[in-house]
């Protein structure tokens, strides 16, 4: 391993100072769960390490006008804890709980999970079906823009390399929208994601009918993808099991799976129909069990 600098950022803007100092010489840690992993086999290791695991403005779970805020060093254990994750969006607290092993959830965190870009990820697929947002900050200031905009491709985001992520939002519209997570991995713990679904959606209490739908997929692209046309076919159909068994083959024809060691590409369609019409069952559920948890 080359040797590197270390610096310890005290606030956010310590870190952006550094990072527009540094640029693509400097690396940030937050968790470390990913990183240390990659600088023990990368050819050319960073410049500095930026360390913004202690700024603690970033750590917050918090109701603002704009929705609900998620502070990027938000670990996945405290995603798990969390009264209000679990009161508004339990299917978040469920994604935490499927991410790696006891040591990993407290450590990751939700920032670094997005971050490393991976189709796999279990954090992506929830937000997304949320219609979420981040927020990132460089020295000309701050950003927001929707969560898919992020992912370029595997462990690509479009973010500079002068700028950092802070925030997850969902908006205000959003909150308390019935959402579920579906994941289906080699094996119960500790597994990567053959296939992981999020699917989101409003009850038309009238006409009991989907109103705007949302799916979200993983590891059956080179990025997180919504399930666009499925949504499509959904927008004012009547809530039935047939309605959301097409919407699952649909998202399965919209996706482009590979194969691998793991899985064959046409095992990963069927296992896409098969978790997004869960997904959208176990939304359902949610939807009924709250009275809360109808059209806005």
């Amino acid at each position: 391993m080359k040797a590197f600098g270390y610096v310890s950022a005290k606030d956010v803007g310590h870190a952006v100072a550094l990072l527009g100092e540094h640029g693509a010489g400097a690396k940030l840690l937050a968790g470390g769960t990913d990183l240390l992993v990659e600088l023990k086999f990368a050819t050319h290791g960073p410049e500095i390490i930026v360390d913004i695991s202690r700024v603690d403005e970033l750590k917050n779970i918090t109701v603002i006008d704009e929705g609900l805020r998620i502070g990027a060093l938000v670990t996945h254990a405290e995603l798990m804890r969390s009264r209000i994750i679990r009161d508004m969006f339990p299917a978040l607290a469920d994604a935490a709980h499927s991410i790696g092993a006891v040591q990993t959830r407290n450590l990751g965190t939700l920032g670094g999970n997005l971050m490393t870009c991976v189709p796999s990820m279990d954090s992506g697929p929830t937000l997304m079906a949320l219609d979420a947002r981040v927020t990132y900050v460089s020295r000309r200031g701050h950003s927001q823009a929707p969560l898919a905009d992020l992912f370029v491709a595997p462990r690509k985001t479009s973010l500079a390399s002068d700028e950092l992520l802070t925030a997850i939002i969902i908006p205000k519209a959003n909150l308390g929208k019935p959402v579920a997570f579906q994941k289906f991995g080699l094996r119960k713990g500790q597994a990567l994601a053959l296939v992981n679904a999020a699917a989101a959606f409003w009850v038309d209490r009238d006409k009991n009918s989907f109103v705007q739908p949302r799916i979200a997929l993983g590891a059956v692209a080179p990025t997180v993808i919504r399930a666009t046309r499925a949504e499509a076919f959904l927008e004012g159909k009547t809530i039935s099991d047939e309605a959301m068994a097409e919407a699952g083959r649909i998202a399965a024809s919209e996706a482009k799976p590979i194969s691998d060691f793991r899985a064959s590409a046409d095992y990963r369609r069927e296992l896409i129909a098969v978790l997004t019409k869960r997904a959208l069952e176990s939304a359902y559920a949610r939807a009924n069990n709250k009275v809360m948890e109808s059209v806005p």
